[in-house]
């Protein structure tokens, strides 16, 4: 107990040294009054300054922090003062109170010892700087220490550098380390980038290093953005021949694949081109069968004999033409905009020849009819868009069908955004017809600021994704 008054009345004494030289050099204009008319005077820079020259001169240093790694190998001595470890770690302040002696040992990882002089610079200063490498031993070590602002800063920044390009990629390894470090919201936040920007990390160095836990993870999800199935297929073969994983864990994978989804020709290059195929093929033959099936037969037809909801026939969201169309609005503020396009009906080649004209409609202030004004006069107009509505998006077919016919197409509208540089999926909306089913369609965005991370070059940037999903039209009795 006495060292630590000692080290804090040193320190209380550097700062008031400090507060007195200050104050010589501050003029304050008008006459102090009590209250809301009070004038300020700070210095607080100046003390955080003076607090970081204790640190590095070590002056009225009470403990020596001595941080090992395991191997003992590389050792560090840092001169510290109990009172600020304590002020802002509770867990410093229990291994300083249970101490023999003035030297503290703590024992680190190696890559958490190569920053610990910044992380002991943040309890001194209340900033630190760091490159995408450091993160997760800040992270850790905030953790380890209960250092909760330097915990909540450090996710945040991780889940701001996302999409900034790094050698080998920095997202797998983060959401691998929040899945261990029990983080939520720095995993839920890795795993929904990963997820609607896979294309980009199929194509980056970070794909083949992935856990076989993450894989499955992603290969079970129908929310994927990327351009093709083949394309998941090609990536998720460098996987295993990189990997080399047990049979259970490639054949696992292998089924999780939407064969249905690649046309009839790829199945075949598939089947007589790729050697991790060849090798299991035994392990997917049902689900090739069903495949070919799939795309010999109408969707009705198929309707009657098999379940068309299992994840074999659902789409993901495919960004190759036949599934949608991108769509960027310049001053998406002016007025309401249309554009039309045309898909394929559905992914089975006994549909192929055929296609759906689509219209969509995007109004920037659309008032949805319970908010409008009321029309008591007799044959008075309604406006259908108000000012201070909202963004809304409207997706119909241009005509109607019989071959429509148990099929319900889901739209997907993704809301595209420039981070560090690079074009990232920022959102994703799923509706039958309009966004009015979500009913926070871009809610949180101010498309008139033109600096709004909604917009790239003042324009909106958009990706329509139409999906067929077929429903069972008859059930077969036994």
């Amino acid at each position: 107990m006495a060292a630590h008054i000692h080290a804090g009345m040193l320190i209380l004494a550097a700062c008031l040294q400090l507060e007195a030289s200050a104050a010589g050099m501050l003029k304050v204009e008008g006459a102090q009054v009590e209250g809301s008319g009070a004038d300020t005077i700070s210095h607080s820079l100046s003390l955080v300054q003076r607090l970081e020259a204790l640190l590095l001169q070590g002056n009225g240093s009470d403990v020596a922090l001595r941080v090992e790694t395991p191997s003992a190998d590389e050792v560090k001595v840092i001169q510290a003062h109990s009172l600020v470890l304590s002020l802002q770690s509770p867990v410093f302040e229990e291994l300083l109170v249970s101490r023999n002696g003035s030297t503290l040992v703590l024992r680190e990882s190696s890559d958490c010892a190569a920053v610990f002089d910044k992380f002991i610079r943040y309890l001194y200063c209340g900033e630190v700087s760091l490159r995408l490498d450091q993160a997760t031993p800040l992270h850790k070590l905030a953790s380890k220490y209960q250092v909760l602002s330097l915990q909540q800063g450090v996710t945040h920044y991780m889940t701001q550098n996302l999409a900034r390009d790094s050698p080998s990629g920095h997202v797998a390894g983060w959401y691998e380390y929040a899945l261990q470090a029990g983080d939520a919201p720095l995993r839920d936040s890795c795993l929904q980038y990963l997820t609607w920007n896979l294309s980009s990390v199929l194509q980056s160095g970070e794909w083949v290093t992935i856990s076989s836990q993450l894989l499955m993870t992603l290969l079970q999800r129908s929310d994927l953005v990327l351009q093709s199935e083949m394309e998941l297929f090609a990536a998720l073969e460098a996987w295993i021949i990189q990997n080399e994983p047990d049979g259970l864990t490639a054949e696992n994978a292998l089924r999780a694949v939407r064969y249905a989804m690649m046309p009839p020709r790829e199945l075949f290059r598939l089947q007589t081109q790729s050697t991790v195929l060849a090798r299991y093929q035994e392990s997917v033959r049902d689900l090739l069968y069903m495949s070919y099936q799939f795309h010999s037969a109408s969707p009705l037809q198929m309707a009657k004999y098999f379940d068309v909801n299992c994840s074999l026939f659902v789409p993901r969201n495919y960004l190759s033409p036949l599934w949608g169309s991108p769509w960027t609005i310049n001053n998406p503020t002016r007025d309401d905009r249309s554009i039309s396009f045309q898909t394929q009906l559905g992914p089975s080649s006994h549909d192929a020849s055929k296609r759906v004209t689509w219209n969509a409609l995007f109004s920037p202030r659309w008032l949805p009819l319970s908010m409008r004004p009321m029309y008591t006069e007799t044959g008075a107009m309604q406006p259908t868009r108000v000012e201070g509505g909202r963004p809304r998006i409207i997706i119909t077919p241009a005509t109607s069908s019989a071959d429509f016919a148990g099929v319900n197409f889901q739209k997907t509208v993704l809301v595209m955004a420039r981070q560090q540089g690079k074009l990232v999926v920022k959102h994703v909306y799923n509706f039958h017809q309009s966004t009015e089913e979500n009913g926070d369609f871009l809610a949180d965005a101010d498309l008139y600021r033109r600096t709004s991370e909604y917009l790239v070059d003042s324009s909106l940037v958009l990706h329509i994704v139409v999906k067929p999903l077929y429903q069972i039209l008859i059930t077969t009795k036994n």
